[in-house]
Order: structure tokens, then sequence, then C-alpha cells
């Protein structure tokens, strides 16, 4: 078996793991008292997304085709694939995602057109892991170019993006608590329930997919302290799936609406979801009007 039947075979086995996690999941909240109607509602409306997903699954799949493809006809050369490409190989992959998912939460219009759904539920749970809007598909497979024009064996490279995917289904879950011995080098279960954590310390924290080495290199590392709080700072309170897919879409929308200057709408899409235009200034007065 070569490098690339065992890498699919480690995504399979980690694909399968919800199989495992979920039951136990369901089981804990049961023994808690909380598998009630409204937590189970929720579950469903993370599984939601899972419908035009698969509806576009081959829509998917012939852009990917045709965009990895073309990138890796302009690559100056073309890397075997061998144990030791597979390492680099990795690494560049999982260095792209943390920037593409650092992307997604410092520029509005990919958050509130795609992450954002991602993050809206106020449970944390496996059925978060497929909480992920249909529009990614066609984001996200752009920040892993830069992979396929370097000279990366395509198939290489997209069963190394799986994996880095795959791989995160499992740390969403609270039944696994904090792991000392690999928090501080990889994504676990602790570390990605501070990146959905809404409080002031968690915000824009924990990027990293499968190693959690680029947060601490870049200054996004952040330790689970305090019992984290899920979903947006914004609440949607809502298990309707096109509130689901929507809120934060609609949120943006409004603010660019009430917008009295075309520079501000444009920031309002290319700058940190949190961004606001300062207030206007009092021609007659020189300064910003008194409250």
């Amino acid at each position: 078996m070569n490098v690339l039947d065992q890498l699919n075979q480690l995504n399979l086995h980690l694909e399968n793991l919800i199989l495992i996690l979920l039951p136990l999941e369901l089981f804990r909240r049961w023994r808690k008292g909380q598998l009630n109607r409204p937590c189970v509602q929720e579950m469903l409306a993370s599984v939601s997304p899972l419908i035009p997903t698969l509806l576009l699954d081959g829509a998917y799949t012939a852009y990917m085709t045709l965009a990895f493809m073309a990138c890796y006809q302009l690559a100056p050369i073309h890397i075997p694939t061998t144990l030791f490409t597979v390492i680099p190989a990795f690494l560049l992959v999982d260095l792209l995602s943390y920037i593409e998912h650092r992307f997604a939460h410092e520029v509005r219009l990919y958050w509130a057109m795609a992450h954002s759904v991602h993050h809206s539920s106020p449970q944390y749970d496996q059925t978060i892991g497929l909480r992920i809007s249909f529009v990614d598909g066609f984001t996200a497979p752009i920040f892993y170019l830069p992979a396929f024009l370097i000279g990366f064996d395509p198939l290489l490279i997209v069963s190394l993006i799986t994996f880095v995917l795959v791989y995160q289904q499992w740390i969403h879950t609270e039944t696994v608590g904090r792991l000392p011995w690999l928090d501080p080098w990889l994504n676990t279960p602790s570390n990605h329930r501070v990146h959905h954590g809404v409080q002031t310390q968690y915000l824009d924290k924990n990027f990293g997919a499968v190693l959690i080495i680029w947060d601490r290199l870049f200054g996004t590392y952040e330790r689970e302290e305090e019992t984290v709080i899920y979903g947006l700072t914004h609440p949607i309170q809502s298990v309707n799936p096109w509130v689901v897919h929507t809120f934060e879409a609609s949120r943006l929308w409004q603010d660019i609406q009430q917008a009295t200057r075309w520079q501000d709408r444009i920031q309002y899409l290319f700058r940190h979801p949190g961004w606001q235009p300062a207030p206007a200034i009092d021609p007659q007065l020189g300064r910003q009007p008194a409250n």
C-alpha cells in the first residue's frame, strides 16, 4: 500500500469517528438531562447545511478539478509523492487552512456569507462539524491553489485537504476534556472550544486545523480557562435552516443599506465583522456631535 492509499485509509477512519462520538455525545447529554426537544432541534439545524452541500456535490467536484488541474499545469516542476514530500505538503496545506480560516473571521463578507454558519449554534457537539455553509465549497478551495502551483501532486493535496477537514470532526465535543500532552501542539477539543467561544478573550483565537503551532507563531493562541459560551456575539435564537444560513448575511445587508457613504459600504464588506464607521463630523462644530 503506497503513501496515498494509507492516507486515504486514514481519512476514511477519521470520517467514521462520528459514528462513535455522536452516540457518546447523545448519551452524555441524556445522563445530564440535556437531551430535550430544544437540544435535538438545534442538532437538526446543524445537520441542515448538508442538504444543499450534497445537492451541489457534482458542482464542487467539477469546479475544484478545473481549478486545481489548471494551477498544477502552471507549476514549474511536478513533485513526486514520497514519504519525504508528504510532510512538507502537509505542513503547507495545514498552514493554508490556517490562513483561510483566519481570513473567514477577519473579512466580513466571507464571515457573513459562509463561515458564520458554522459558529451560530449555542451548542457544541459532533453535529457542529456538519454545520458548514454550502458557500465554503466554492470559496475555501481558492486558498489551497498555491500548493498546486508549487507542483505537489493534485491527488496528494486533495487527500491532505480531506485529512485536514475530517480531522476537525472529532474536536467538536465537550465529552473530551483537556489533553495536556496534546493541547500545546495540536488542535484538540479544548483548543477548538476556545475558537467557538463568544467571550472577548476567546474571539478570533485558535484558527489551526490540525496543528496549533500556527496560532502560537502568529499570536492567535488562547488556552481554555473560563467555561466557554458558544454561538455568535449576536445570537440567532432560531433553529430555522433558512435563518441558520442567512442570519449574518442579512445583518451585513442591513448595515450596507443603512450606511450613508460608499466608502463605508465597501468597508463593511471587507473589514472585520465588528467594524463600524466613525461618527460623522459636524461641519459647524468641527467635531463629532455630543451624545
